[in-house]
């Protein structure tokens, strides 16, 4: 690597950073505050909120990585354009794809890293994740009920109450929901009483009258009226534990989700498996197709061209994004194949890109879409030009 491709890469290590730094922290901040009211509700120390969090920016990494650095090879190419320093590179005899390249070479480091971001750090965060929101919602749960606040007791077991005293074992108009083998229960009862049992680990709830409304096992509905009983046998004080990791595809590795689809009994349907698993392949291997786009439309902010560049780029990665959303949808619910669906954005991405930069190669800072735009740019100027040039027609009879 030479002088000029170490000083690109100086130059576009602040604004990379910097592009990651805001775009994860709004990320953050956005999901943050519905943390915070989640855990606040619950009852919950605000510690789940923090782990939560830490835990939630390798997702989001992955979201900002991309526009990060599409958006610092663009600000470090439109800087050397304005201080005309790519012009002197260009006239020391560097080509444009010359200057390309320390991008490249970062772009496929990055992508190594993306894959490993996708593939391992990712399903590990969001399992992760999810555990800790449990512990979160269960910490909530102390043998005490509070008014309006509905209570995760273990076991399918949630129940709240209108009123409560300042013990939060005495309850009135309480209504319990519980739910086993997927058939639910509910209970309702005028009063409740949480008692606890003769070693003081576990707790009855005694009612007074009330009604239970549930599903027999031939599908018909049970109306009970009862005048007193117990709404179990007992709850735990104790956080009952969460559940492995790999009940869904988005929670398994690279490694994990190839032996998946392999398997002689695949323990989810091979469409999810396989959307899934090349779904993080296109998103990993993106990344070196964004300097083939920055490098063209960055050359043209020189010439005054930089809103509509920004405008066709952010068109462009929000049709990546979402394109590849929807390939693995199509190819989860099995209406489409797994390859076309994923990887057809991928492929329409490149090849606009590839574009874009063979069409800078022999004139720089100009493009297709530099072209197209001085085109509309020409067309509604000569369209104006030639309102203001026609002469105004006198009316008949006028100045008799």
């Amino acid at each position: 690597m030479g002088r000029i491709e170490r000083y690109l890469l100086r130059l576009l290590w602040p604004p990379l950073t910097l592009s990651l730094g805001v775009v994860l922290l709004a990320l953050v901040l956005e999901r943050l505050l519905r943390l915070f009211d989640l855990v606040a509700a619950g009852g919950s120390a605000l510690g789940y909120v923090l782990l939560m969090v830490l835990n939630l920016v390798p997702y989001y990494l992955g979201l900002a990585l991309p526009a990060a650095f599409f958006a610092s090879i663009f600000m470090v190419v439109a800087r050397l354009g304005e201080d005309n320093e790519l012009d002197a590179m260009l006239a020391a005899g560097r080509s444009i794809a010359e200057l390309t390249r320390p991008f490249l070479l970062l772009a496929v480091i990055l992508s190594v890293f993306a894959l490993y971001l996708f593939g391992y750090l990712q399903p590990g965060s969001r399992y992760r994740y999810r555990e800790v929101m449990y512990e979160a919602l269960h910490s909530g749960w102390n043998a005490r009920v509070q008014e309006n606040v509905f209570a995760d007791a273990g076991r399918g077991f949630v129940l709240t109450s209108d009123k409560v005293d300042g013990t939060g074992r005495i309850l009135t108009n309480v209504f319990i929901r519980r739910k086993v083998d997927d058939i639910d229960e509910v209970t309702t009862s005028d009063t409740g009483h949480l008692v606890p049992t003769a070693d003081g680990t576990r707790l009855l709830l005694r009612l007074g009258a009330g009604r239970i409304v549930r599903e027999s096992d031939d599908g018909q509905i049970e109306d009970i009226h009862f005048a007193s009983g117990y709404a179990n046998d007992d709850f735990s004080t104790v956080t009952p534990p969460f559940r492995a990791r790999g009940d869904s595809e988005r929670e398994l590795t690279f490694a994990e989700l190839w032996q998946a689809m392999h398997a002689v009994a695949p323990p989810q349907p091979y469409s999810e498996l396989a959307g899934e698993f090349h779904g993080r392949l296109v998103r990993s291997l993106s990344l070196p197709l964004l300097p083939l786009l920055a490098f063209p439309l960055g050359m043209a902010a020189k010439r005054g061209r930089r809103a509509p560049g920004v405008v066709i780029a952010c068109l462009m990665l929000l049709f990546l994004h979402h394109g590849v959303q929807l390939g693995e949808s199509l190819a989860e619910t099995g209406r489409f194949p797994v390859i076309p669906a994923v990887w057809s954005p991928f492929v329409l991405f490149g090849a606009l890109s590839l574009w874009l930069f063979r069409g800078s190669l022999n004139s720089p800072g100009e493009n297709p879409v530099t072209r197209a735009v001085a085109a509309v740019e020409n067309l509604i100027g000569g369209i104006h030009l030639r309102r203001k040039s026609k002469p105004d027609t006198a009316s008949p009879g006028a100045g008799s």
